[in-house]
């Protein structure tokens, strides 16, 4: 399944205020933005501050940190240092079922500036950068948008690696200040500026949907905005619907929103379980799903997490085991490789599901997995290895029954069919050549997080996927390999394909 697709569909269950106008406007540049949305009012720091403050305005990027609270750190840093903000508009989005934030800046890219800039000329911003991924319609669709309007301050885009590191909020702030695009090996609060912020400044950053409720919330004021949802989380929410076989829907809805709801407007059905909050989420069986509130305090109280809003519903036809098994290596490729939970205790708990998957993992691959996900957790640099433990950790609860069947059995004898959306293969691959391998064991030495020998002392895997991080030791394996057993593949590019074509 295709995690990229080119527009995603837009629907909405109740007003349309995010998605205002995408039914008749592919794209609403600045005339169709403004026939669509009325005048965006001129707001005061302080008007700003109560507002966020009074409906309760939470990140929409996965974490739902409430945004007047680091609205208020980033102005008290400014106020205190004397430098003056940066607004970060945060559009990077690198996780593969979640589209909402691509789709707004690709086709409602005024509504996410409205409310960055409103900020920005209400705190007195020095500066605001967007980030994109590179290669995405916001590449070329937010640059379009900031040269039909005034700005009162310069902006910027900066494109990031379509990684899933790459949506973390330091990993961006590095970005902007010109240094490699991963999460910071030291935590620091943006908002107090310092290392933690851009060029040092104070930094007010949130995700692109967060900037355009607020742009939403300025015109109708706090009473209208919260018509709709519940009380405790009024407003709506975009979510991304992924659907096996077709592009995604984003789908805006009111918080509290019955799941079951939102998967009967799209013609799903929950399957063996679904998957809320994506990749750093968690799964709830079919029962609980259908009737699961989609807030952030009724997917708590059922061990849910609504995240980053992206939604997937788990077909019957496909191994439940093997889904989780493929995205969790992925995940484990997708690490910085900075500190030890995901250098070691991703992949270790990758490895395990993928050998439980294919049933060659014996009665301790399960305890394997859990054991590495347990000593991965609340250590990492960033929420990389709590997040992706969550959602390895919530699936082996809900498809316990398929877990089993792989346990004490030949498995559940269902196909792998790819239903959860990954990116096509990017990075390389370490191929182990069996007519040449003789179980020296060097490889696992030279390369200890990549290779694992089996118990008679020959790697495990036969083709292994290499993080960025990986490629030295991967490298040195391969060169000093006493039987040339190993070698490096990369995936072919269009352009190599077709010019091997042209030489016949």
């Amino acid at each position: 399944m295709s995690a990229r697709p080119g527009s995603p569909q837009v629907r909405h269950l109740g007003p349309a205020r995010l998605t205002a106008g995408l039914d008749r406007f592919q794209r609403l540049d600045l005339a169709a933005h403004l026939r669509v949305h009325p005048p965006l009012p001129r707001l005061t720091r302080d008007d700003v501050l109560e507002l966020a403050e009074r409906i309760d305005l939470r990140g929409r990027g996965g974490a739902g940190f409430p945004f007047a609270r680091k609205a208020r750190a980033a102005v008290a840093a400014a106020t205190r240092t004397g430098a003056a903000p940066v607004i970060v508009v945060n559009g990077s989005e690198g996780e593969p079922p979640s589209a909402k934030d691509r789709m707004l800046l690709a086709r409602a890219p005024h509504l996410v500036l409205d409310g960055a800039l409103l900020a920005a000329a209400a705190f007195g911003a020095e500066e605001v950068v967007v980030g994109v991924a590179a290669g995405s319609p916001g590449e070329a669709s937010v640059p379009a948008a900031l040269d039909e309007r005034e700005l009162p301050c310069p902006a910027r885009t900066v494109c990031v690696p379509e990684r899933f590191v790459s949506g973390e909020s330091s990993a961006l702030i590095r970005g902007a200040n010109g240094l490699p695009v991963q999460p910071a090996a030291v935590k620091a609060r943006a908002a107090e500026g310092g290392t933690g912020g851009v060029r040092r400044r104070p930094t007010l950053l949130s995700n692109a949907e967060t900037w355009a409720q607020l742009a939403v919330a300025a015109r109708l004021g706090p009473g209208p905005y919260a018509a709709v949802g519940t009380g405790a989380e009024p407003g709506t929410v975009l979510l991304t619907v992924n659907r096996p076989g077709a592009d995604p829907l984003v789908v805006e809805t009111p918080f509290g929103t019955r799941l079951g709801d939102v998967l009967d407007a799209c013609r799903l059905r929950p399957g063996d379980g679904v998957l809320v909050g994506g990749y750093h989420g968690a799964w709830l069986d079919p029962a609980s799903a259908v009737g699961a509130p989609l807030s952030r305090t009724g997917l708590a109280e059922l061990g849910g997490t609504l995240g980053a809003g992206a939604i997937v519903a788990l077909p019957a036809g496909t191994c439940p085991l093997g889904e989780v098994a493929r995205v969790a290596t992925w995940l484990a490729g997708e690490s910085a490789g900075q500190c030890g939970p995901c250098r070691r205790g991703l992949p270790d708990a990758a490895e395990a599901l993928g050998a439980l998957a294919a049933g060659t993992g014996g009665p301790t691959a399960l305890e394997d997995a859990r054991r590495a996900l347990g000593g991965a957790q609340g250590g990492g640099a960033c929420s990389h290895p709590d997040g992706t433990a969550r959602f390895v950790l919530s699936a082996l609860d809900v498809f316990a029954r398929d877990v089993e069947a792989h346990l004490v059995g030949p498995g559940c004898g269902r196909p792998v069919l790819d239903v959860l959306p990954l990116p096509p293969a990017q990075g390389a691959h370490l191929e182990v050549d069996w007519s040449r391998c003789t179980g020296h064991g060097l490889c696992a030495v030279l390369a200890p997080g990549l290779v694992r020998l089996g118990p008679h002392g020959y790697p495990a895997s036969t083709t292994v996927p290499v993080a960025p991080w990986q490629e030295h030791g991967a490298r040195r394996a391969v060169n000093q390999c006493p039987a040339l057993a190993l070698r490096m593949r990369r995936p072919e590019r269009s352009t190599d394909r077709r010019r091997r074509r042209s030489n016949g």
